[in-house]
């Protein structure tokens, strides 16, 4: 397979994984029944293409994700949340790609959601023109150190497991 392929496939690859991940965790029932609470296992490949990939690869499959997820969940309204959230999230992991090493993707996992619930805050915000929606940001950052570490400790676990493969496809 010639490089420009291979540039194209594995993160349309990771993409359409990203994707099938967000549409079934869609369809799970709400964990606990505070609104707008989710895993965000989706987020598992944001993180592993970042550390993977690089800030540029990964920013274009959550992107991908964003656009295509609301438009096959047929949510389209929730695209300002999704795209407030991710836009923050993967600002903060690009950043942190280059002080974490492959042993430290939990980290990132954790202050990733954490950005992406204070992303979809400012969001709600902005459209709302509801300051007080701020007094719930410490129980969605509560749970983003929960959801995030999770998340990123998958990542992790996927990039270090999987690294002679990786090396591999990547050649």
């Amino acid at each position: 397979m010639d490089l420009k392929a291979k540039n194209l496939t594995f993160p349309a690859l990771l993409t359409a994984i990203a994707l099938t991940i967000f549409l079934i965790e869609a369809q799970i029932p709400p964990i606990v029944p505070i609104p707008g609470v989710k895993l965000g296992l989706a987020n598992i490949v944001t993180v592993f293409a970042v550390f993977l990939l690089g800030g540029k690869k990964a920013a274009a499959i959550l992107a991908c994700r964003i656009f295509l997820g609301a438009i096959f969940a047929g949510n389209f309204s929730t695209i300002f949340y999704s795209a407030a959230g991710g836009a923050c999230a993967i600002v903060i992991t690009i950043a942190l790609r280059r002080v974490l090493t492959n042993r430290q993707l939990w980290v990132a996992g954790i202050l990733g959601a954490i950005g992406h619930s204070i992303g979809q805050m400012v969001m709600a915000i902005a459209l709302t023109g509801t300051p007080y929606l701020a007094l719930y940001l410490p129980v969605m950052i509560v749970i983003s150190i929960l959801t995030g570490a999770f998340t990123g400790l998958c990542a992790q676990l996927l990039l270090n497991r999987g690294e002679t493969l990786w090396k591999t496809i990547l050649k």
